[in-house]
């Protein structure tokens, strides 16, 4: 099992920047890699980014790139999310998924709410 704890959301000016913080707890060896997904008030999730656990690569959706950046601290089994530039359009509540190499996100956290004000 794998127990995953986001924090770092808040509400912030357009423009501005917050960091959010992915903690991960229980069988951490077991993880493939670990995503950010967001979903906005009526509508679907949404993939962000990804990095893999082992090699530390990564994977943004387009809205992500050049605003967003994915990292990792293994010692600490922390994934983080950097996010500059923020747009009224990127609030919602954001989760980090673990994958244990099912290639699905088997594991949730349970959501860390961002919202951003014009």
């Amino acid at each position: 099992q794998v127990q995953l704890v986001e924090s770092g959301g808040g509400l912030v000016q357009a423009g501005g920047s917050l960091r959010l913080s992915c903690a991960a707890s229980g069988d951490t060896v077991s993880i493939y890699r670990v995503g950010w997904i967001r979903q906005a008030p009526g509508k679907e999730r949404q993939f962000v980014a990804e990095i893999y656990r082992t090699t530390s690569a990564t994977t943004y959706a387009a809205f992500a790139k050049g605003r967003f950046t994915i990292s990792s601290d293994n010692a600490k089994n922390t994934v983080y999310l950097q996010m500059i530039g923020l747009k009224p359009e990127d609030t919602a509540v954001y989760y980090c998924a673990a994958d244990r190499g099912n290639m699905k996100y088997d594991y949730w956290g349970q959501g860390t709410q961002v919202t951003v004000s014009t």
